[in-house]
């Protein structure tokens, strides 16, 4: 039997820890990337610098918007940002559009260990989530954001008057997924957990009736074609845990952000389930109680976990 259920077909069954979503789980074939271009941005010279190097720029007269404008200066060939909550790496430089004055600037150092989810920046400059929405990895965007765009408290602090527009350019250098977006695979075991998935990926966990597996029991739902885990390097994941007697969330990444992990620290099970797979993959594990990765319930648990890249070495 295929194990991957249709969300339609599995209204009847009890469903856990899934929650509907409106932003699609799929790479950038799913993502039209449509900035909200302004002849302002035209007063803005930036240099020819490569992506990932810092760019001269300057302003040939004072740049106002009412509201957002970007445009992508180089588009990059890589993975599409398709969730404001996915993990990025960029650098950026922040101008004063009233005046030209540089207000701040990241490192160009190459570093790509600084991960953090888009929506962080959700709190500071509203604007600059919204700007990069389906831009991909190894893309230069240069964006005006209006006063609305841009929360008072941050032109407050960068010592901007309440009217001003920030001039950003931005490169993006990395973009982790948003979920698995492997091919499915057909899996057969009798006994198994069966998976529905959200529009953003996120799964839920439908729990057979049944007793358990007496010894660990593992499938690949999707399988990715990235570079595999091997447990030398950080791999950042979503995952999901059931206790598998009462069904219940024992633990999730999913509403708070995808963690990076060292597959070792969460048991030997649970490392032999991920390593040798591919970032895009989503692997199905049933970890029974006496087992490190089932954590001190004694409970037999049921891991659904999201490969969605590798950090870089610490």
């Amino acid at each position: 039997m295929r194990r991957i259920l249709a969300a339609a077909g599995a209204l009847s069954l009890t469903v856990v820890a899934l929650t509907a979503c409106s932003t699609p789980s799929g790479g950038s074939a799913s993502c039209l990337r449509e900035p909200a271009d302004s002849s302002a941005l035209d007063l803005v010279q930036v240099g020819e610098a490569p992506v990932g190097t810092e760019p001269e720029i300057s302003l040939g007269a004072p740049v106002h918007v009412d509201g957002l404008a970007a445009r992508d200066l180089v588009v990059g060939d890589g993975r599409a940002i398709t969730s404001d909550a996915q993990d990025v790496v960029f650098d950026l430089t922040v101008i004063d559009g009233s005046s030209g004055a540089p207000i701040a600037a990241s490192g160009y150092s190459g570093d790509l260990s600084q991960v953090y989810p888009l929506d962080n920046w959700e709190a500071t400059f509203p604007g600059l989530v919204d700007a990069l929405a389906c831009a991909t990895e190894g893309s230069r965007v240069v964006m005006a954001l209006g006063p609305d765009e841009v929360t008072a408290d941050t032109r407050a602090r960068f010592g901007m008057g309440p009217d001003a527009t920030t001039v950003v350019v931005l490169d993006l250098q990395k973009v982790y997924l948003a979920a698995a977006d492997g091919a499915e695979q057909f899996n057969d075991r009798s006994g198994m957990p069966s998976v529905v998935r959200a529009p953003d990926g996120r799964p839920g966990i439908v729990v057979p009736d049944a007793e358990p597996p007496a010894e660990v029991a593992v499938e690949v739902l999707k399988k990715g074609d990235g570079p595999e885990v091997t447990g030398d390097v950080p791999v950042r994941v979503h995952y999901t845990a059931v206790s598998w007697s009462d069904q219940q969330v024992v633990d999730t990444t999913w509403g708070s952000g995808s963690r990076p992990l060292m597959i070792d620290s969460m048991g030997d099970s649970f490392a032999d389930a991920l390593r040798g797979q591919p970032v895009g993959s989503q692997v199905l594990a049933v970890i029974p109680g006496d087992d490190g990765a089932a954590g001190a319930t004694g409970d037999t648990l049921v891991y659904v976990i999201d490969i969605l890249g590798l950090d870089p070495a610490a």
